[in-house]
């Protein structure tokens, strides 16, 4: 983190001091659990949640899978009215569904996205219904770990920039010039802008 600290120091003093204040920031907060599929359709169950909310209907919908196990083949098994009795939106369960049909005939590979760009991932997830980019970049962040992701659509990050930055209803490309400083240590950046909200929030 010495190297990623210097670097915002000399291109964004702001952002450092912010840094230095909160202590400790972890690299990169990596969710994955080795399985792509299933790390999808917890991110498609949680949109729009509070974590306990989220933690606890994704906890309902595996336990209607097969030994419990997330996969294309078993969330095809289960209907879609078992996924809302387990607290998802009709939405939802059709997302998720979408996932594994497209997963199970092939139209996104998920095997091979740890290959890809940034910019290939997210052609390739938003192929789903219910994905759109805010879902594929979180993807990127905390399933990769990619180290030079920011979302433009991310409401705490916005919220962030505003608080920091004294600014008011900033443009996408005020923003973007921004975030530019950050580069290639955007993802830390992000991590940085969301706990700077927790403090203000405690």
């Amino acid at each position: 983190m010495t190297k990623v600290l210097e670097h915002f120091k000399k291109n964004d003093p702001k952002l450092w001091k912010v840094a230095i204040k909160l202590g400790k920031i972890e690299p990169y907060r990596v969710r994955s659990s080795g399985d792509y599929f299933a790390d999808l359709c917890e991110s498609i169950v949680n949109q729009q949640l509070s974590g306990r909310a989220a933690a606890t209907i994704w906890e309902r919908f595996i336990a209607l899978l097969p030994q419990n196990k997330v996969t294309p083949a078993n969330v095809l098994k289960v209907a879609g009215q078992q996924m809302r009795d387990a607290g998802m939106s009709w939405a939802k369960a059709r997302y998720v569904k979408d996932l594994a049909l497209k997963v199970k005939d092939k139209t996104v590979q998920l095997d091979q996205l740890d290959k890809l760009s940034d910019q290939e991932v997210t052609a390739e997830l938003i192929k789903v219904k219910g994905i759109g980019v805010w879902t594929a970049e979180m993807f990127l962040m905390f399933t990769l770990a990619r180290p030079d992701i920011f979302s433009h659509g991310d409401l705490g990050l916005h919220n962030a920039i505003c608080n920091i930055y004294g600014l008011k209803n900033p443009t996408r490309e005020q923003v973007e010039t921004l975030s530019l400083r950050w580069s290639p240590y955007r993802s830390i950046a992000c991590r940085i802008l969301w706990k700077s909200l927790e403090k203000i929030d405690s």
